[in-house]
C-alpha cells in the first residue's frame, strides 16, 4: 500500500513539476499571514506589477531554449528607456499630446534595445562566443554607453500622454499594459509552439549537431533567437518607461537574475531544449506573489534578496529529483 502511494505521488509530481507546489505553498502561507493577500485589489496590483517581468522572462526563455542565456536584458531595458526618453524630449515642443515625438522615441528606443540583441546573436552564432561571455561583456559595454550619454542622470520631460496611455491607461477595467502583455503572451505561445522557428529552437537546444545534420540553419536561428528576445525586452522597457514617466539608467538591474529564476522555476532547462511558456509566465507571477507577500507580512526588505535565490536553488534541486522520478516511473 505504501509503495503504491509513493508511486502515485511520484507520478503526480512528475506530471505537475515544482511550480504548482511552490504556488500553493506561497498562497497558503501568505493568505494565513496577511488577510488582504487574496483580495481582488491586491491580486490586481500584483498582476499589474508583474507584466514587465513576464515579458522579459518570455524573452529569456527564447534564448534558454537554444541552450544559451542573456545576461544583458537589464541594460537593454535601461538603454531602451534612456534613448526613447531622450528622443521624445528632443522632439516634443512641450505643447499638445506629442504623439509624433512619442512614436519617434519608441522607434528609436526599440531599435537601440533590439540592436543589442542582434550584436549578441552575431557574437554567439557567427563567431561562436559562449553566450555567458558574450552577454556578460555586452552588459558592461552598454552600461558604459548609457553612462557616457547620461552621466548617470535620469531623463525626464517626456509627453504626459505616453504615461497616461501606456503606463496608467485603463481599457475595459483592465490596465492597458496588461492587455498588451496578454497579446504578447498569445503571440509568443503561437511563435514557440506553432511555427517552424519555434520547433527549431527546441531542436537546437536539444542537440545542435543533430539539428545541423537535419538541415537546420542553426546560425541563423540562433541569431534570430537573441534578436527576438531583445525585441520583446525592448517592448517591455517602453511600457516601463511610460510607467516611470522618464528614462532611468539603472532600471532593469535585477532582471537578468529574476528572469532566469522565473524560467528555471517554471521548468525551463538551463541546458536547452525543454520548457513551456505558460509555466514561465506562472514562474514570473510566483516571484511577484512572493515579493508582494513578504512586503505585506512586513519582512525586512533585505530578506527579499535571500528568498528568491533560495527558491531558485530549491527549484533546481526539486527538478533534478523530478528527473530521477521520471526514470523510475517509466521503469
Amino acid at each position: 500500500m505504501i509503495r503504491k502511494t509513493k508511486y502515485f505521488a511520484g507520478r503526480v509530481f512528475v506530471r505537475s513539476g515544482v511550480l504548482p507546489w511552490f504556488l500553493l505553498i506561497a498562497i497558503i502561507t501568505f493568505s494565513l499571514s496577511a488577510e488582504p493577500y487574496l483580495t481582488g485589489q491586491n491580486l490586481f496590483n500584483v498582476a499589474r506589477q508583474s507584466i514587465y517581468l513576464v515579458m522579459v522572462s518570455m524573452a529569456q526563455m527564447v534564448v534558454l531554449l537554444t541552450a544559451g542565456l542573456d545576461l544583458s536584458v537589464g541594460v537593454m531595458i535601461a538603454l531602451t528607456s534612456i534613448v526613447s526618453s531622450m528622443v521624445m524630449v528632443a522632439a516634443w515642443s512641450g505643447e499638445g499630446a506629442g504623439w509624433i515625438a512619442i512614436i519617434a522615441g519608441c522607434a528609436a528606443g526599440f531599435g537601440a534595445g533590439t540592436s543589442v540583441g542582434v550584436i549578441n546573436g552575431i557574437g554567439v552564432a557567427l563567431f561562436r562566443v559562449p553566450p555567458f561571455m558574450m552577454t556578460f561583456a555586452m552588459t558592461f559595454v552598454v552600461a558604459g554607453i548609457i553612462l557616457m550619454i547620461t552621466g548617470g542622470k535620469p531623463v525626464y520631460g517626456i509627453p504626459d500622454s505616453f504615461g497616461a496611455v501606456f503606463g496608467y491607461g485603463i481599457a475595459g477595467g483592465v490596465p492597458i499594459p496588461v492587455w498588451i502583455t496578454i497579446a504578447f503572451i498569445l503571440l509568443m505561445y503561437i511563435f514557440i509552439n506553432w511555427t517552424r522557428m519555434g520547433r527549431y529552437l527546441y531542436a537546437i537546444g536539444g542537440n545542435r549537431n543533430v539539428a545541423v545534420v537535419s538541415g537546420v540553419s542553426t546560425r541563423f536561428y540562433l541569431l534570430m533567437a537573441y534578436a527576438v528576445a531583445a525585441a520583446l525586452t525592448s517592448a517591455a522597457a517602453l511600457m516601463l518607461t511610460a510607467r516611470l514617466g522618464g528614462g532611468e539608467s539603472n532600471i532593469g538591474a535585477n532582471y537578468p537574475f529574476l528572469t532566469l529564476a522565473a524560467c528555471l522555476i517554471g521548468g525551463v532547462s538551463f541546458f536547452g531544449g525543454r520548457g513551456r511558456l505558460p509555466n514561465v509566465v506562472m514562474g514570473a507571477l510566483l516571484i511577484m506573489l512572493v515579493e508582494n507577500g513578504l512586503s505585506m507580512v512586513g519582512v525586512n526588505p533585505y530578506v527579499h534578496i535571500i528568498v528568491i535565490p533560495a527558491l531558485l536553488i530549491l527549484a533546481v534541486i526539486a527538478d533534478n529529483y523530478r528527473q530521477k522520478l521520471v526514470l523510475t516511473v517509466r521503469n
